[in-house]
């Protein structure tokens, strides 16, 4: 009879309900105590915490981030960096994906920018969001190789469905006007469908000219900023070496 049930289970790819039913079958003292319920509750949080744990890690992986190890929890409020505690906290509901909200993090080489966006992005796999993080010069070289494969639709498709995109080193070399009309596709597809993170060192007083000018410029601003939560991080000190000095410490 058990070995009858616990091949079924494995059929239905419940193998760690399978195991953990055998486990309480081969050691029935150390569940006597506990009634049918409690016993089959526990198994089937087993098979479901697996389950959760092997998704997330598919997550996270799909998602490339830089570091898979970045937290909120580990996040340095120190005075000089002038972090937003509210605003961070409410990111960390994610309802601004939900909301399909963009949110701009602005602040100079080191200032935690990167650091920042992807404990958000791990905070939203978390909850079960598909997330990507990507370089804004490695989305015109993706893009110009599907263009050339006649396969841009396709990319497009991919990125549109993404719910939340990760846009690093954004505007960091100013554009030009073939790569304006790639990145204002991308953010059409993606204005009022997802969020998008845009990590930048430049102030948004500074994007127009990064953007190459022009009503194009204005048009991928205007998928931007409107409704955009902003946060400008600051420090006397670059995170990279203070990370170091922590280490050394």
């Amino acid at each position: 009879m058990v070995n009858e049930t616990v091949r079924k289970l494995q059929e239905m790819r419940l193998s760690v309900m399978a195991k953990t039913y055998m486990d309480q079958m081969e050691h029935p003292e150390e569940f006597e105590s506990m009634t049918f319920n409690e016993r089959f509750s526990l198994i089937v949080d087993r098979e479901s915490d697996v389950r959760l744990n092997t998704k997330l890690k598919k997550l996270i992986t799909s998602a490339k981030f830089p570091s898979n190890t970045a937290d909120m929890e580990d996040i340095l409020y120190w005075p000089d960096r002038h972090l937003d505690r509210d605003l961070i906290q409410m990111l960390r509901t994610n309802a601004y994906i939900d909301k399909k909200r963009n949110v701009m993090f602005l602040g100079p080489t080191g200032s935690g920018k990167t650091f920042l966006a992807n404990a958000l992005g791990i905070n939203a796999c978390r909850d079960g969001y598909k997330v990507l993080y990507l370089r804004l010069p490695d989305f015109f070289a993706e893009y110009a190789e599907a263009e050339a494969k006649t396969a841009q639709l396709d990319l497009m498709k991919k990125y549109q469905k993404i719910k939340m995109l990760i846009l690093d080193e954004f505007l960091l070399i100013p554009i030009n006007e073939l790569q304006q009309r790639m990145l204002l596709e991308l953010l059409e597809r993606r204005w009022g469908q997802s969020a998008t993170i845009f990590c930048s060192q430049f102030d948004i007083p500074g994007w127009h000219s990064q953007l190459g000018g022009g009503a194009v410029a204005d048009a991928i601003m205007d998928r931007i900023i409107p409704g955009s939560y902003k946060m400008k991080l600051e420090g006397d000190v670059s995170m990279r070496q203070r990370m170091a000095e922590m280490e050394e410490a």
